[in-house]
């Protein structure tokens, strides 16, 4: 039992979960959203397991993972993650905007192994769900209008996460290629780890990562953020963090930057910012904010 919450009502709570998950009632997701923000790790535990007994009564899955997302990647419980994630997975096609985070999960050594079994477990159910749905559904090209194959359909999903038809799909990939080729000859200046990057901002940033042994992705492809495709700085994986080095000044690259800033927030995504003028005391402005969301660091690399 939490020492904030008093051993009468922390009965009464745990009762009140059991209740609620026997109930066949989708109307009681609100009270068990609410017991999902309690102190106790039962409690949530409990909450979060009878969300996932009532998704097959007509529960709101959206507002279900709305709920349960937030504690299935993040409660510092592993068992309450771990029902969190079994509940998430009975969501289905819902939880496809989490399906990222779940495969980062499913891959993290930190974490313990039966949570790691119950993300890749959800990400597989959702993947399923997502496949079915597709395969009953009629799409049309986001580019012309036109309607498209099944075939199409999947191919274009797979490669740019949009519906495009073949003659869309050719136009768009030789931008995008054209694209990615600017990105990539840019990256011309190299990290101590052997990582390509594109500023010195960004080269001191990859250093202080890896001189603490903490494991990022650059420049990664195509993390979809509300139907958006877009390419993080950095993404740290073992803390579910992006963080993002704003170094330019021109009109255009801000509002980029604003744009992909608020597509951050509205997904709930960890997010942090660093700018040119932050690179003289870059170790502890990164201490603090990782501090700020709940890692602490030795005082020198270890």
């Amino acid at each position: 039992m939490n020492s904030d919450m008093d051993r009468s009502r922390h009965h009464q709570s745990i009762q009140r979960a059991l209740e609620l998950g026997r109930s066949t009632d989708p109307d009681a997701l609100p009270e068990l959203a609410q017991l999902l923000t309690q102190p106790s790790a039962e409690i949530r535990r409990l909450a979060a397991s009878a969300i996932g007994k009532l998704s097959g009564f007509g529960l709101d899955t959206t507002a279900a993972v709305r709920a349960l997302a937030p504690v299935a990647l993040r409660d510092p419980h592993p068992q309450t993650r771990q029902y969190a994630l079994k509940a998430l997975k009975t969501c289905g096609a819902a939880a496809l905007a989490h399906l990222h985070d779940l495969d980062d999960l499913a891959l993290n050594e930190r974490t313990e192994d039966y949570v790691r079994r119950a993300a890749h477990s959800a990400a597989e159910a959702i993947r399923e769900a997502v496949r079915q749905n597709e395969q009953a559904a009629i799409h049309r090209c986001i580019r012309c209008g036109r309607t498209v194959s099944h075939e199409e359909h999947t191919h274009s999903q797979q490669a740019f996460q949009r519906t495009f038809c073949a003659r869309c799909f050719d136009e768009v990939f030789l931008e995008r290629r054209n694209f990615d080729t600017k990105v990539e000859l840019n990256k011309t200046i190299a990290a101590q780890a052997g990582t390509l990057v594109q500023s010195d901002g960004e080269r001191c940033i990859a250093d202080w990562l890896a001189s603490h042994r903490i494991a990022y992705r650059y420049d990664e492809r195509y993390r979809i953020l509300s139907g958006h495709a877009i390419r993080p700085d950095f993404y740290l994986p073992e803390f579910d963090l992006y963080l993002e080095y704003w170094g330019m000044d021109t009109a255009d690259y801000k509002i980029g930057m604003l744009k992909k800033q608020q597509l951050y927030q509205q997904e709930g995504k960890r997010l942090i910012s660093l700018y040119p003028a932050d690179k003289s005391h870059l170790d502890t402005l990164l201490r603090t904010k990782l501090t700020h969301f709940g890692y602490t660091l030795p005082i020198s690399p270890s």
